[in-house]
């Protein structure tokens, strides 16, 4: 395991190039909190349980992710904002796989 380096947009649209743990079981909400890439208790809200999608995203990079669960796929169909490639932060977990991805944490 090693680190990656990922491509953070934040709310303000500054890009961020950071680097995240392969091997911490970390997810992308939790590196936006760690980075402190979004003010406190704007993102995660929830704890990372897939239901509040304050961590939503937009993934910009052409990467193979882990394929929609039912909680994650129902929460984005209540959300605000969402878009095709809308995905919750908090449910994809960083993995060598993740090298170089690139996102936009999405507006509040």
């Amino acid at each position: 395991m090693s680190d990656i380096n990922i491509s953070v947009t934040d709310r303000d649209k500054k890009i961020h190039k950071i680097v995240a743990p392969t091997d911490m079981a970390m997810n992308l909400m939790e590196l936006i909190k760690a980075y402190e890439l979004a003010p406190e208790g704007t993102i995660g809200v929830c704890g990372g349980m897939a239901m509040c999608a304050s961590c939503q995203c937009y993934i910009t990079s052409d990467h193979m992710l882990p394929e929609i669960g039912e909680e994650e796929e129902a929460m984005l169909s209540e959300a605000f904002n969402v878009k095709e490639n809308s995905r919750l932060g908090c449910q994809i977990f960083i993995s060598e796989d993740l090298k170089d991805l690139a996102f936009e944490i999405a507006p509040e």
